[in-house]
Parts: C-alpha cells; structure tokens; sequence
C-alpha cells in the first residue's frame, strides 16, 4: 500500500486512494474529496454530451460544454490534490505546541485551505449551467446520468461552501473577531453565500427532471 501522504488522484488507483481517505490522517480528506466528485461530474457530462446529437447552433454549443467537461474532469482532480496538500499543512499546524507560532501557522493554513476550497467551488458553479443545458437538450434516455451528475457537483458545491466557511471562522484561533475576518477576507465570506446560491440553484434544476429521471415515483 502506498503511504497516504504520497497517495494522488491522478497516479494512484481509486482503490488507493480512497483507502487513505479511510484514514486518520486528514489528507486526502473532505476537500479533496469534493475534487473528486467535481471530477465525476465533469466526466459524466462529457459522456451526456457525448451521446447527445445536435445541429446547427446547437452543434457549436454541445461541443464547446464536452471540451469544457473534459477539462475540468482533469483539472478537478489536480485541485482535489491541492486540497489535500492544504489538508496536510492544516493538521500540521494544529499539531504545533500552543504559542504564537501555532496560531500564526493555524491561520496561514487555514486561510490556504479556504482558498482551495473556494477555487473548487468556483469552477463547480462554472459547470452547473452546462448540465443544465443537457438537462434540457441532451440524450433523454440519459436523464438519469444527468441527476447522478447533478449530484456529483451539488456533492462539491456543498463541501466547499462548508469548508471555506468552516476555515474562515478557524482564523478566530488567532484572535480575529468574525466581523474582522469578514472585512479582510470579503471574497471569501461572498463565496459562502455564492456557494449556498449555486446549491439552491442545482436543487431547483434536479426537482424539474426528476419526474422524468425517476418517473415509478408518479405512479
């Protein structure tokens, strides 16, 4: 078995992988796998996509979201990487004896951990207009990969909404007041509420298929 803190998405098994995520260590953990499930969503809608015929503007259209899709399913797993390097350096400094040199590392790492987390989360937002697009003109014997798809980003969304929240409010253990982390952070403290926008937003999306994606609950 490789050792956990060398395990990777993109050079290990998922076999690998998600049995360092078993472990105690922190790293892989949330973030990355959030990354992970932005990367199968990306990868199922490139497969919606490419199963999905179209003309005309539509062709253009269905074209440019399966090379976007392409791309995030791998640039997805290199920020689920990122995360958990971030991880890593998070425990790391929580494990320091107490004194100014702990709190100093606790908010460098948990400034670096929400940034990551709101990196992912941006280009999880990116990605649920695409889908959409397919929740309305792909494949509709494939509407059922779509909500799994849906899911998978909602998966990511959430996750980063949850940790940039959570590591903002961990620089309190540096002596910052919430109102002070959210006057020197604003970017971020406006990403918790883009990130609980964009989940409301999926949601309204799955609940308009989901008579035609899980149509025995009708009966």
């Amino acid at each position: 078995m490789e050792n956990s803190d060398e395990v990777t998405t993109q050079e290990s098994t998922v076999e690998d992988w998600t049995r360092a995520l078993a472990q105690s260590t922190g790293s892989p953990g949330g973030g990355g796998g959030a990354g992970l499930m932005l990367s199968i969503g990306a990868a199922l809608t490139s497969m919606v996509a490419g199963y999905t015929e179209a003309e005309g503007h539509e062709r253009g259209a269905l074209d440019r979201i399966r090379e976007r899709a392409r791309s995030l399913r791998n640039d997805a797993l290199e920020l689920a990487d990122r995360d958990a390097s971030a991880s890593r350096a998070f425990g790391a400094a929580f494990r320091l004896e107490a004194g100014p040199e702990r709190e100093a590392a606790i908010s460098r790492a948990s400034l670096n951990a929400a940034k990551a987390s709101a990196v992912l989360g941006k280009r999880a937002m990116d990605a649920v207009e695409d889908l959409a697009w397919l929740a309305t003109n792909g494949n509709p014997a494939l509407i059922a990969d779509v909500v799994v798809a849906f899911g998978a980003l909602r998966a990511t969304v959430g996750g980063a909404r949850t940790n940039v929240s959570f590591d903002l409010a961990s620089l309190t253990s540096g002596g910052s007041t919430m109102k002070q982390i959210r006057a020197e952070h604003p970017a971020l403290w406006a990403m918790v509420g883009d990130l609980n926008t964009a989940i409301e937003r999926i949601d309204a999306l799955t609940a308009e298929i989901d008579r035609r994606a899980a149509p025995t609950d009708a009966v």
